[in-house]
């Protein structure tokens, strides 16, 4: 049965050292307040998942939480690099990183695969790219009926995933609205699922063709206005760009990366989300 949590037990109960985890959203939806609350428990160890890792992941890479990363496009999303992950990578600091590249497609038919319960997804794909020369989870099979040759890929089958969305009603099932990106699946696909919510409601109200995660599927959820700042959630805040554009600064220079977590990550609480959405929405 669902649980209602505080964000602090959400991830304290689901999200453990060495997990595999996907905290999941398409540009849209993105868990950050739940990624930070990852990084003041201290979590460690883990593999990431996600299809077009950003911020969130530069900064838990950046304070050494992260062993692996699997991932399709990683950068801070219309300003450039991911400069942590960069670090990582290639001076091992704070920490080494092994990466996982794929696809958006292949990562997509990865967590369907998952989601059904299947060891592998298979697809069109790859053909005259390179990252099957780095990649040796990348192979080919043979159609039994066709003699095509198709991409294979391992299923992904997450510990836990943590996605946000915009409501969850009383009896604990989720609404997700806007663009989904590859949400579903990452819950379907997950052992543990874990959400946060702008705000829980007596019914959804929703049409006919919206994605409701219903509440079998979901293994916590807290209430968290704001949690996806500054990434944005359709019907309730828009896309904080400056900080974006900020986190390019910051984020090159490790001691300007350390100071930043201090302030904003590890000195306050989720309640800061709120606020911050209540002074965008003031200032619109």
């Amino acid at each position: 049965m669902t649980k209602f949590l505080s964000l602090h037990d959400a991830i304290a109960q689901n999200v453990h050292d060495g997990d595999v985890v996907a905290f999941e959203g398409f540009t849209h939806l993105i868990p950050i307040a739940a990624g930070h609350e990852a990084i003041r428990q201290g979590i460690k160890d883990l593999t990431v998942v996600r299809m077009t890792p950003d911020i969130i992941y530069d900064q838990m890479i950046g304070m050494g939480m992260v062993k692996k990363a699997i991932f399709s496009y990683a950068g801070n999303p219309g300003v450039g690099l991911l400069r942590r992950m960069r670090d990582a990578v290639e001076n091992a600091w704070p920490r080494p990183l092994e990466i996982e590249e794929h696809s958006h497609a292949a990562m997509a038919n990865a967590y369907e695969a998952g989601a059904a319960g299947l060891p592998c997804a298979i697809f069109r794909g790859y053909k005259g790219a390179d990252l099957a020369n780095v990649n040796p989870n990348i192979r080919s099979v043979t159609c039994p009926f066709t003699g095509e040759e198709l991409a294979a890929v391992p299923a992904i089958r997450p510990d836990v995933s943590v996605i946000h969305a915009q409501k969850a009603d009383a009896k604990g099932n989720v609404l997700v609205e806007g663009i989904v990106g590859i949400q579903k699946e990452a819950v379907l696909a997950a052992k543990r699922a874990v959400v946060t919510v702008e705000e829980v409601v007596d019914d959804l109200e929703c049409g006919p063709n919206a994605c409701v995660l219903p509440d079998w599927t979901i293994a916590a959820i807290a209430v968290v206005p704001g949690g996806a700042h500054p990434s944005y959630t359709q019907g309730y805040y828009d896309r904080d760009n400056s900080t974006y554009l900020e986190w390019d600064k910051v984020s090159a220079d490790r001691e300007a990366f350390q100071t930043w977590i201090e302030d904003n990550v590890l000195d306050v609480g989720p309640d800061v989300f709120a606020q911050r959405i209540e002074n965008l929405r003031s200032a619109a």
